[in-house]
């Protein structure tokens, strides 16, 4: 590794770059960079081959070999001082590395693949929730609908563990475009009658997951070929939607792809 740059002023132009994307949801769409903080987010990067743009390193981390590998898959490498380090970060305990990554160029959605729809999902650990049950449980892509929480925000990419880099992600779809999936759209409603247990799921599907409060908007509803409920004994209506995703999905990936598929 090169020597790397010391930098030792806030008003340093990548410092105030990245401390907007710490803390503006939707500054990495104007600035069309990507924050990511701390050793499990970085390291989740590199093994997708993600070639970070700069690593930053707090000083008292410098002399880490662990972290000095990490930080050598950028080709570029800063260390600042801890106390300009702890700026960057929305942590309570501020990491000691952190990446900025290109945004992923904006992708159209692939047909005929397993898929989850996000519709206005507003509260960033529930988006990033569900991002890691869609990457655990095979699902290829995540389409957010126009109204949900920005995808590359800083809280949801903390909230997701690394799994933004196992998925396609599309966001600003509109309802029209989930057309081209070319897929059946599957939504939970606790109007339904027939519950998630009984239900003979297609595969691939598209499940459609909706806002925390009004659920999936009804026009969306319309469109889904199969609405299923899911059983709460308990007598409350206690589940949330990233509790509810993690069901749904875990239930339909006992169903095999259809043949060609996936």
């Amino acid at each position: 590794m090169t020597e790397p740059l010391r930098i030792t002023s806030r008003d340093n132009p990548w410092l105030v770059k990245l401390r907007k994307l710490a803390h503006d949801p939707g500054a990495y769409r104007k600035l069309a960079l990507v924050w990511l903080e701390g050793e499990h987010l970085c390291a989740a990067a590199a093994a997708h081959g993600v070639q970070p743009l700069q690593a930053f390193v707090a000083e008292s981390a410098w002399d880490d070999a662990a972290i000095r590998r990490l930080a050598s898959a950028a080709s570029r490498v800063a260390v600042l001082p801890d106390a300009l380090f702890n700026g960057l970060s929305a942590l309570g305990s501020p990491a000691r590395v952190g990446f900025a990554l290109e945004l992923p160029a904006t992708a159209d959605p692939r047909p005929s693949v397993p898929t989850v729809v996000l519709d206005r999902i507003q509260d960033p650990g529930n988006v990033g929730s569900i991002l890691r049950s869609a990457a655990a449980l095979g699902v290829a892509q995540v389409l957010a609908l126009e109204g949900t929480a920005a995808l590359w925000a800083t809280k949801v990419v903390r909230a997701g563990m690394g799994c933004h880099f196992a998925l396609r992600l599309v966001e600003g779809v509109t309802p029209q475009a989930l057309d081209t999936l070319e897929l059946p759209l599957v939504a939970t409603s606790s109007h339904a009658a027939t519950t998630l247990r009984e239900a003979d799921l297609p595969s691939p599907c598209a499940w459609v997951f909706g806002h925390e409060g009004q659920g999936v908007r009804p026009e969306l509803v319309a469109r889904c070929r199969l609405t299923v409920r899911i059983p709460q004994p308990g007598g409350q209506e206690s589940l949330n939607v990233a509790a509810a995703a993690a069901i749904c999905l875990y239930e339909s990936s006992r169903f095999p792809l259809a043949q060609g598929m996936g």
